[in-house]
């Protein structure tokens, strides 16, 4: 079920209105009501997969359970293991399985030797990476003692099935959201109001500046041959507004959802493109994964402990990680190997820490320098981003050699004046609410009342008049 069809609208009313009417002393009822919705919400798109999701649960439930009686640092460890290669193996084998066989055929090949492996036809469930990972969270904080294993089997079913962030996050850690099912939750109605603000937002995001950048990338990448290097150039900046409206709008619509029900989630986004180092574009960007990565991952290896050689080594495997994870292609993991070049540098010189604030905190707008860093980084991930679009390396390469190329310096064919002016009034609206959680946040209180409901207005008139042609959302094919 997406969030911007009619079902979702229909749906989701109709959850709030039951899930309300238990009220907060009926807390084991509303996690009951959560699980029935998520799994239909699940179930939407393929009812088959449901039993993903029900056996994983069952199985990190009955792991958490039985590392929490035993004592035994190798018992535990054993336990942890069967945690790690069950959710793992699940995701490999819908993931990866026909990538893996597709380049071992081709290593033989090379070799002279062919051979014929069997293929399968493997749909790859919704969400798998965001919810392995989630149940993940639970079984590794529980080995490590950071959280003790629940016997409330209903509330973790709904932690690990919450259907706003169940199929592209955030990816919770079990520390934080399954304590708020076995809470009580009152109903507020200044939150719920906030939890629609950012709704509409996210809304906004995805189909009037996602979907829209979106008709406009996919034409010009498909036939990316046919381009001058300033179309190609302009193709690859409306691909990376494309998938940040996607994917952040995205994680705006789950967060605000989950606030009607009372729940917090984390902060998913938080103006990436703002970055002044691609340090910082990273503690901005997608930041549920990076900090899963960094305390499941990074830290594990030695983090920035130990020698040079061995730091510059964990982040190169958390980058290659990342990418892998992102999907079965060989453009993955040279776009996580570039940010990986990116970074390096930043961990060598000591500057990786330097940019911790939001720029120009306080200020109206960045000074020269400021300007400078934020135009640098956006597009050394502009650049990194042709290689997460295209179909294959050799494809980025011929993409990106179409960029910097004389035609570069001449006037884009494909050049669409209204969105051009949508994305630079979405950047002015994103500067001002830098420092919320989301860009309308605040944006509007000092207005009266009658105002900021007649700016909310206009922006769901936009979003209805000027949305485009309706995209899946990027994330659901990882």
């Amino acid at each position: 079920m997406l969030f911007n069809s009619i079902d979702f609208a229909v749906f989701l009313p109709l959850v709030f209105a039951l899930y309300w009417a238990f009220g907060g002393e009926r807390r084991q009822l509303q996690n009951v009501l959560i699980v029935i919705a998520s799994y239909v919400f699940y179930g939407w798109w393929d009812p088959r997969f449901l039993a993903l999701i029900a056996f994983s649960t069952l199985v990190d439930y009955g792991i958490g359970l039985a590392l929490g009686k035993r004592a035994n640092p190798k018992e535990r460890k054993y336990l942890l293991w069967t945690s790690i290669v069950v959710n793992l193996g699940l995701l490999g084998f819908f993931k990866y399985y026909n990538f893996f066989i597709a380049n071992f055929t081709e290593a033989f090949s090379f070799l002279g030797k062919e051979i014929q492996p069997n293929t399968l036809h493997i749909i790859l469930p919704v969400g798998i990476s965001f919810y392995t990972f989630q149940t993940l969270s639970y079984t590794i904080d529980v080995y490590r003692q950071r959280l003790g294993p629940t016997k409330d089997f209903i509330a973790f079913a709904a932690f690990v099935s919450f259907f706003p962030q169940l199929v592209a996050g955030p990816i919770e850690r079990a520390s934080h959201l399954l304590p708020q099912f076995q809470t009580r939750r009152e109903f507020k109605y200044q939150k719920s109001v906030d939890g629609l603000r950012q709704i509409l937002w996210g809304l906004f995001k995805k189909i009037v500046i996602a979907d829209n950048c979106a008709q406009f990338a996919n034409t010009i990448f498909e036939h990316h041959t046919e381009h001058s290097g300033s179309t190609l150039f302009l193709g690859a900046i409306f691909f990376a507004f494309q998938i940040y409206g996607d994917f952040s709008g995205y994680s705006d619509i789950a967060i605000g959802t989950a606030r009607l029900f009372g729940f917090d989630l984390m902060q998913n986004f938080a103006t990436p493109y703002f970055s002044r180092d691609i340090a910082e574009f990273w503690r901005r960007w997608h930041i549920s994964l990076s900090t899963w990565f960094r305390d499941y991952v990074y830290i594990p290896l030695g983090g920035s402990r130990g020698s040079k050689g061995q730091v510059l080594r964990n982040v190169l495997v958390i980058f290659l990680v990342s990418g892998f994870w992102h999907g079965a292609n060989w453009t993955f993991l040279v776009w996580g190997g570039l940010n990986a070049a990116y970074f390096l540098p930043l961990i060598l010189l000591k500057q990786h820490r330097k940019h911790t604030e939001v720029v120009a905190q306080g200020q109206l707008l960045p000074n020269f320098r400021e300007c400078w860093q934020m135009g640098s980084t956006f597009l050394l991930t502009v650049v990194a981003w042709v290689f997460f679009r295209a179909a294959s390396v050799t494809e980025a390469l011929s993409y990106l050699k179409g960029v910097f190329s004389a035609s570069l310096f001449s006037i884009p064919e494909i050049r669409p004046s209204f969105l051009l002016v949508l994305l630079g009034l979405f950047v002015l609206v994103e500067w001002r609410g830098r420092e919320g959680r989301y860009a309308i946040e605040h944006l509007w209180f000092r207005y009266p009342k009658a105002l900021r409901w007649g700016l909310y207005y206009v922006i769901a008139m936009v979003i209805f008049l000027y949305g485009g042609k309706e995209q899946e959302f990027i994330y659901f094919q990882f």
